[in-house]
């Protein structure tokens, strides 16, 4: 249970086409496996695992601008 109340944190991952992808999770791995589960393994390609920055909830929308 102990899992259950861990909190998730916001990144946002670079793309190879410049723009960015918003994901959610425990940590940038779970983000990315969370992220995996809605877009095609196509799209998941254009997304550069190394390249992200943890936003906070109540700045996401200044980086709306960003997302691809």
């Amino acid at each position: 249970m102990k899992e259950a109340n861990t909190p998730n944190s916001i990144y946002l991952f670079d793309m190879l086409n410049g723009g960015k992808k918003l994901a959610y999770g425990k940590n940038p791995e779970d983000a990315l496996e969370v992220l995996s589960l809605r877009l095609t393994p196509e799209e998941m390609e254009h997304i550069v695992r190394t390249k992200y920055r943890r936003i906070k909830s109540k700045d996401l929308i200044s980086h709306v601008h960003e997302l691809g």
